[in-house]
């Protein structure tokens, strides 16, 4: 049976074009291009689909999903994970490592794979952890991690506060041929805030996160790139700073990308007003500048990569709750 798709907008992210072409498939797989209308077989073997006003795109990659299992099924699990990736034209993401278990060794690792062959929907890459129980304290085996399955390393959610281990972890990577993905936050500014720091922060009484300690972490694993060679790749990008500072690397020649998500360009620090927990995201929502620079970017090619899934939530329930006691 053949499909064809017609008056759509293609997109060929090869070629840089978005055309109106018509499609043939065949199998599954696009057996032709074609002109419009020039199509001409019918019959009940001909299955059509107008896609006309609407744009035709290869499937979508989120390098960036929180899958949630193994050990937190209560919130996702790599079934309904993929079924919502599929949903939403995604055919391939690579799920972070803050599972129950973490996934900082072989046997959580295959047993993802297992998970997301058994759910047939999108392609699974597991992401391992840098350290054991991302714990910043010691790497875990990068070559166990790789045979299988592992595309790349990331404690995240958590940041290696320590250098000299990160700088390991970047040479490990490398020598292994995995991705380090790094989730820039010093912990110790960042202490207990749990929304930008700023003068919404002041205005309601919660205890803020400066833009700083974001930025702080981007210029060491920058710093660590450039002194290693090895590449990393920043995650959830937030601040105006950490943007320039990602500029001015690319510029040098260091090789850092770099990721942010849909929150961080269409909402600031103000939807936090009326304590609307729905814009408790960790990086959180920053100001109307940082908006703007990290839109500027994203059109630039400093920013590399729209990521889906940043919402770094657990526990902040407990942790809002406790501001506000304490701030009154």
């Amino acid at each position: 049976m053949l499909t064809w798709i017609r008056d759509g907008r293609v997109v060929d992210p090869v070629k840089g074009t978005v055309e109106k072409v018509d499609l043939v498939l065949e199998k599954g797989k696009i057996a032709k291009f074609l002109p419009p209308g020039t199509f001409k077989e019918q019959g009940p073997r001909v299955r059509k689909i107008d896609a006309a006003e609407k744009i035709i795109i290869p499937g979508l990659v989120d390098m960036h999903v929180h899958l949630r299992e193994p050990g937190q099924e209560y919130k996702e699990t790599i079934a309904s994970g993929s079924k919502a990736a599929v949903a939403g034209g995604f055919t391939a993401v690579a799920c972070m490592p803050n599972t129950v278990p973490p996934n900082d060794c072989r046997s959580v690792t295959e047993f993802i794979l297992g998970q997301a062959k058994k759910a047939g929907l999108a392609k699974v890459y597991p992401v391992g952890a840098i350290t054991m129980g991302q714990k910043g304290e010691t790497l875990t085996e990068f070559g166990d991690l790789r045979a299988a399955g592992a595309v790349a390393v990331s404690d995240d959610g958590f940041s290696v506060a320590n250098s000299e281990l990160m700088r390991r972890a970047l040479e490990y990577a490398h020598y292994h041929g995995l991705t380090v993905i790094s989730h820039c936050e010093d912990a110790g500014l960042a202490g207990d805030g749990v929304m930008h720091e700023g003068i919404i922060s002041t205005r309601i009484g919660l205890r803020g996160i400066p833009a700083a300690s974001e930025e702080i972490m981007v210029f060491r694993d920058i710093s660590l790139a450039k002194e290693t060679k090895c590449p990393v790749h920043i995650a959830h990008v937030s601040t105006a700073g950490s943007v320039e500072l990602i500029r001015r690397a690319k510029e040098d020649g260091v090789p850092v990308t770099a990721e942010t998500a849909p929150h961080y360009f269409s909402l600031d620090h103000r939807a936090v007003l009326g304590y609307d927990t729905h814009a408790k995201v960790n990086p959180p929502l920053r100001t109307t500048q940082d908006i703007e620079a990290v839109k500027q970017g994203l059109s630039q090619g400093v920013i590399d990569v729209i990521a889906t899934d940043h919402t770094h939530t657990v526990p902040w329930r407990k942790k809002w709750s406790s501001t506000r006691r304490h701030l009154g």
